[in-house]
C-alpha cells in the first residue's frame, strides 16, 4: 500500500527522474485487524435514524440540552463557489487479497499453467489434487511445455488398466471453489498432448466429486505436438463450491499446460466479474489507479510487477510471485487489462510503475536506464500508434485505438507521507491541507484509510473519520487533484493481511462495508461546485466533533442541488442550525432529501448474513429552507440534498 504521491502529467516525465537514492527503504509490515461482529436487522437502522426537526417545540420534545446549539454557515454566492476537479474522486486497485485473481478478474483455475511451484520440476502444484489414489495415477511437473515464457508442464500417467468407472486424473477446486450456476456457460481452453490415442472426460462437480454439473468427452490424437482444446461447458444446476476435473479411464501417459476456465458472461466481454464491477461503477470513480502499491515494488526487485510480462496472449504470460502479499497470479489480469477496465468504467487510467526500487533492494542510478525505457515503453503500449512498436503490440491483442493515458505514479510510499490512521487521529486530519500552497503541484492522496483495531473488518466509526477527512479534501480540491481510498477488494475466504478493505466477496456474494457506501455519498462530487463552510458553536455546543463541507450538483436530468454533508463524530446527538446565504435559487422542500449513515453501536459492521447492518438511509425532508434545525444522530454521517427549484416555479416555501 501506498500513502500519497504528486501527481505527474506526462508532459514533465523526462524529469521524473531526478530524485534521492540515498534514503532508507525499510518498511513497516502490514498488520491485520479485528474479526467482524454480528449483524442486526435493517430495521434497527430505520428504527434510530432521528427525525430531523425544524420548529423549536419539536427540538425541545428530543431531550436534548439545550445549551449544545451548533451553526453551520454555508455561503452559496457565486463569488466564493469553487469547482471541483472533474477527476476529484477515483479508486485504486492493487492485487492483493486475492482482489484480481481469483476477485474481479473472471478465471476460475487457480495455477492454470502450474507455474506457480516455480521454475525447477518436479513442482508443487497446488491446488491442483488427483481424482483416484497413488496405485492409480501419478502426477509430476516437467518443462516440456510448448511456451518458452512458461515452460512448466503437468505430467499426467495413469497406471490403472481397470480403472474405476468414473476415471482417474486431476482436479482443480479454483479459489475457494468454483461458481457455477444453473444454465450459464463456461468456456474451457488446455493445451493436451499424448503419445497415443486417449479419451479425456472435463466436467464440472461438486467439490466432493458426486454432483455433476457438466462434462464433455475430448479425444487426444496421439501425436507428440502440443494442441489446443477449446469446449463450452453449460451448467445444469448450480454449485458455489465447484471443481473442474479432468479424467482418464485408459492407462497411459497425457502432458497438460495453461488449462482455464472462464465464465462466458463476463463484463462487455472483457473478463471482468459482473457484480464487482457493478460495485465500481455505483462509486462512479472518475479514475483508477493501478496496479499499486506493495504490488508494483515487490518485497524484493525480482518479484515486482513487470508490465511487458503481462501482456500478449494469455497462454504466454509467465506469471509471478506476489511476494508483499504471498500468492501467485498468473498475470491474466495484466497491464492490457487494466487499461481495458478504465476505459469500461469510464475512469482515467493512472499507472503506477516501479522506479527500480523495492521494499529491500533497489537499483543504483548509474544503471537505471532500464527501467527508464521499461515505461517509455508502456506509455507507449497505451498511447502509440498501430505503427509504433508497442502500440502495434496493443493493436494485436484487439485494442487499436490508443488509450487515454494522461497520468502516471512514480513508485510507491515514496514521499513517506501517512495517511493510515486510528478514527480519531484521521478525523483530526480534516484541516491537513488548509494552510497548503495553492500554486505549483497539486496533490494527489493515493490511499488513505482507518485502520489497527478501531477500523475491524470495515466499522461505521473507520467510515465517520474518513467522511470527515473527505470533507476537508473537498474544501481543498484547489490543493489536491485526486484522492482514493484503499484497499478496494478483499476475498473473504483468505487469511486477511490487511484489514479493512472497501468491498468484500466471496465466489458468489459481495458486500460494501460502511467505507463504501461512505463513499458513495460523495460520488458526485467530482466535477461539483464547492462552497465555503463555517462551523462554530454557541452556549457550551462542539464543534470540534463535527465536519462538514457543502456543493452544489447536477443530477442525470440536470436538476440542480445544494448538498451539505455533515459528520457528528460524537456519541451525542447533535442540534444543528444550518444557515445558507447566497443562494440564487428557491429551495424545492417536496424534492429535497436527508440521507443517513448511522448504526446502533459504532462498531457495527456489514457482513454476508447481514450485509445492509449499516447502509445509508433516505427519507425526504418536510421542511427546508435557507434556514434549518436539524438533528442528527449520534456517530453519524448526514448528507441533505436540497433541490434548488427554477425561479419560474413557486415552492413550497413560496407559499
Amino acid at each position: 500500500m501506498s500513502n500519497s504521491y504528486l501527481v505527474v502529467q506526462l508532459q514533465f516525465f523526462p524529469n521524473l527522474f531526478n530524485r534521492r537514492t540515498d534514503r532508507s527503504r525499510l518498511r513497516k509490515s502490514k498488520r491485520m485487524g479485528s474479526n467482524s461482529m454480528e449483524g442486526l436487522p435493517r430495521t434497527a437502522v430505520h428504527f434510530l435514524l432521528l427525525i430531523f426537526c425544524i420548529a423549536s417545540k419539536c427540538l425541545a420534545a428530543s431531550g436534548l440540552n439545550s445549551t449544545q446549539m451548533v451553526t453551520l454557515k454555508v455561503d452559496a454566492s457565486p463569488k466564493l463557489a469553487r469547482k471541483i476537479p472533474d477527476i476529484f474522486l477515483g479508486v485504486f486497485f492493487e492485487e492483493m487479497g486475492n482482489g484480481g485473481a481469483g476477485g474481479i478478474w473472471a478465471e476460475l483455475v487457480s495455477n492454470r499453467g502450474f507455474e506457480a511451484g516455480g521454475p525447477n520440476t518436479p513442482s508443487n502444484i497446488d491446488p491442483w489434487l488427483i481424482v483416484g489414489d497413488d496405485s492409480s495415477i501419478f502426477v509430476e511437473t516437467d518443462r516440456s511445455s510448448c511456451f518458452s515464457r512458461n515452460i512448466v508442464a503437468l505430467r499426467m500417467e495413469v497406471l490403472c488398466n481397470d480403472c474405476p468407472a468414473g476415471g482417474v486424473g486431476i482436479y482443480n477446486p479454483g479459489f475457494w471453489g468454483m461458481n457455477i450456476e444453473d444454465g450459464k456457460a463456461y468456456n474451457l481452453v488446455m493445451y493436451v498432448k499424448s503419445p497415443k490415442n486417449t479419451c479425456l472426460t472435463v466436467s464440472l462437480t461438486s467439490s466432493d466429486g458426486l454432483q455433476n454439473l457438466a462434462s464433455v468427452n475430448i479425444i487426444v490424437a496421439g501425436k507428440s505436438k502440443w494442441i489446443k482444446v477449446e469446449k463450452k461447458l453449460v451448467a445444469k444446476g448450480t454449485n458455489r463450491t465447484s471443481r473442474l476435473q479432468i479424467t482418464s479411464k485408459k492407462k497411459g501417459v497425457v502432458w497438460f499446460d495453461q488449462v482455464s476456465l472462464m465464465p462466458a458472461d463476463t463484463y462487455k466481454g472483457h473478463g471482468f466479474r459482473n457484480g464487482l464491477v457493478s460495485m465500481l461503477l455505483d462509486l462512479k470513480p472518475r479514475f483508477l489507479r493501478f496496479p499499486g502499491g506493495c504490488f508494483v515494488e515487490g518485497g524484493w526487485l525480482r518479484n515486482a510487477f513487470r508490465w511487458r510480462q503481462s501482456i500478449g496472449p494469455w497462454e504466454e504470460r509467465p506469471g509471478h510471485f506476489g511476494d508483499c502479499w504471498q500468492y501467485w497470479t498468473d498475470d491474466g489480469l495484466g497491464y492490457f487489462e487494466f487499461l481495458q477496465l478504465s476505459e469500461d468504467i469510464g475512469a482515467a487510467p493512472i499507472w503506477v510503475f516501479n522506479t527500480g526500487i523495492s521494499y529491500n533492494d533497489e537499483v543504483n542510478t548509474a544503471i537505471i536506464a532500464p527501467f527508464v525505457k521499461e515505461i517509455l515503453d508502456s506509455l507507449e503500449f497505451a498511447r502509440g500508434s498501430v505503427n509504433s512498436t508497442w502500440g502495434s503490440v496493443r493493436a494485436k491483442m484487439g485494442h487499436p485505438k490508443p488509450f487515454p493515458v494522461k497520468y502516471v505514479a512514480i513508485g510507491n510510499e515514496d514521499c513517506e507521507r501517512k495517511f493510515y490512521k486510528d478514527a480519531k487521529t484521521l478525523f483530526s486530519m480534516k484541516n491537513t491541507f488548509d494552510k497548503s500552497p495553492r500554486s505549483g503541484p497539486k496533490a494527489f492522496v493515493s490511499e488513505y484509510a482507518v485502520w489497527k483495531t478501531d477500523a475491524g473488518r470495515g466499522t461505521l466509526l473507520a467510515s465517520l473519520a474518513e467522511a470527515a477527512f473527505l470533507t476537508g479534501l473537498e474544501k481543498n480540491s484547489d490543493a489536491v487533484e485526486m484522492a482514493c481510498h484503499a484497499p478496494l477488494f478483499v476475498n473473504d475466504d483468505i487469511e486477511k493481511k490487511w484489514n479493512p478493505d472497501v468491498i468484500v466477496f466471496n465466489t458468489w456474494q459481495h458486500y460494501g462495508t460502511p467505507s463504501y457506501w461512505m463513499q458513495k455519498i460523495f460520488r458526485e462530487s467530482s466535477g461539483a461546485t464547492v462552497h465555503p463552510t463555517t462551523i462554530s458553536s454557541g452556549g457550551g455546543g462542539s464543534a470540534n466533533s463535527l465536519a462538514a463541507s457543502a456543493i452544489t450538483w447536477k443530477d442525470s436530468e440536470n436538476n440542480s442541488f445544494l448538498r451539505v454533508k455533515i459528520v457528528n463524530f460524537e456519541s451525542d446527538a447533535a442540534r444543528v442550525t444550518i444557515s445558507t446565504t447566497g443562494l440564487e435559487s428557491s429551495i424545492d422542500v417536496l424534492r429535497s432529501t436527508a440521507t443517513v449513515l448511522t448504526s446502533t453501536n459504532v462498531m457495527d459492521e456489514n457482513s454476508f448474513s447481514n450485509p445492509n447492518k449499516v447502509v445509508p438511509v433516505k427519507s425526504q425532508l418536510f421542511e427546508a429552507g435557507a434556514q434549518m434545525q436539524v438533528t442528527l444522530a449520534p456517530h453519524s454521517f448526514t448528507s441533505f440534498d436540497l433541490a434548488l427549484a427554477p425561479s419560474k416555479f413557486a415552492t413550497l416555501a413560496d407559499v
